[in-house]
């Protein structure tokens, strides 16, 4: 039987939330050969308003591209974790940028990563997707840190790629005060 699992990212526009997605779906297919499907949305605003990515990984091949009920939820955004958390299946998990959300289900997974402030200490904020792919790659074993890297290496810019290494590197070494158990 074939292992499928859901993941929706979501925050909102300027966060990268459509980056990981893409970045989390190549590190799947192209670096570990699995098969992923990418759906996103967004408002229509360019920053500021919500959107989300939703990510499906499988060893074998995906007939249905859409969600039914997320195995893992990313939330970026406050928005996002009112509109999306209730929607995570009930042993799912939640992880979540510390410094923008305060989680409000009471759900046994959940997983906090300060990523905003994590992203300004390495010298710009917008590298805070990165770093919630790092902490995604340890908390879950969805996708390696390692072919998280060589998708970034194939996407990012030469210049900024020596940044995203680090937050990446930074979310993966981040270890929350609650461990969570997770088997996706």
């Amino acid at each position: 039987m074939s292992k499928c699992t859901e993941i929706r990212i979501a925050g909102f526009g300027g966060q990268g939330v459509i980056l990981a997605g893409y970045v989390l779906g190549k590190a799947a297919t192209i670096y570990e050969n699995k098969y992923a499907t990418l759906t996103q949305s967004y408002g229509p605003e360019s920053r500021g308003s919500a959107c989300s990515a939703q990510i499906i990984l499988s060893d074998s091949e995906i007939f249905y591209p859409a969600l039914i009920q997320p195995d893992i939820l990313v939330v970026m955004s406050q928005e996002a974790e009112a509109k999306f958390s209730n929607q995570v299946k009930k042993e799912g998990l939640i992880l979540y940028d510390s410094c923008l959300v305060t989680p409000s289900v009471n759900a046994a997974r959940l997983a906090g990563i300060p990523a905003t402030d994590l992203a300004g200490s390495l010298g710009k904020k917008i590298v805070a997707n990165m770093i919630i792919l790092g902490f995604l790659a340890r908390q879950t074993n969805a996708v390696s840190l390692d072919a998280l890297k060589q998708a970034v290496i194939s996407i990012v810019a030469k210049q900024h790629l020596e940044l995203n290494m680090k937050a990446l590197e930074t979310g993966y070494s981040y270890l929350p005060s609650k461990p969570v158990e997770v088997e996706t």
